[in-house]
């Protein structure tokens, strides 16, 4: 678990290289000795205007340091999510970020064990492949199978996918955070 300063660390992060991809502003500092920081981890960067999905990437397996992840991450939600318009400079006081650090991808083998909000979802099924993350179907008041089919439209797959042998579902943990939470 990360810590409340760890947390506010890797918002600040965010925040600057968010600043930085936008409006030219210095990147973030990413120096660190904090052991947590530099751990390869998943990690998702969401972008909220008006508390309305305004961009979000990831990386789903660990590749670099967490630090490293977010302000990528940060950068690449606010130009490169090709589902909206790059943001603007005058945007950036509206933008509301949230963290999600992934645990590690572990295989499902049975659909009953998935808990909604607890649990995040991917399934690959040949070269499609979709991902949804353990808030999202608590934000839009899913059931457990509403939560597997939305995953499979989101990998571009029919909705019952999840019930073909030859899909590979996994699913994760992800501790989520964001700069209203760390406010209070």
């Amino acid at each position: 678990m990360l810590s409340d300063q760890q947390k506010r660390r890797l918002i600040e992060v965010a925040r600057q290289s968010l600043h930085a991809a936008v409006a030219g502003g210095p990147p973030p500092d990413l120096q660190t000795d904090d052991p947590q920081l530099l751990e390869p981890r998943g990690a998702f960067v969401t972008l909220k205007k008006a508390g309305q999905l305004r961009g979000c990437i990831g990386y789903i397996e660990p590749r670099v340091p967490l630090i490293e992840a977010v302000a990528d991450n940060a950068e690449s939600a606010a130009l490169h999510d090709p589902r909206f318009t790059p943001v603007t400079s005058e945007e950036l006081p509206d933008i509301e970020l949230e963290i999600s650090a992934l645990t590690p991808l572990v295989p499902v083998t049975d659909v009953e064990e998935i808990e909604v909000g607890r649990h995040g979802l991917v399934i690959s099924r040949g070269p499609y492949r979709g991902l949804l993350l353990p808030q999202v179907p608590v934000e839009w008041g899913w059931d457990r199978e509403e939560f597997l089919e939305h995953t499979c439209l989101k990998a571009g797959l029919p909705a019952d996918a999840w019930r073909r042998e030859d899909a590979e579902l996994v699913s994760f943990e992800a501790e989520v955070f964001s700069e209203e939470v760390l406010r209070s």
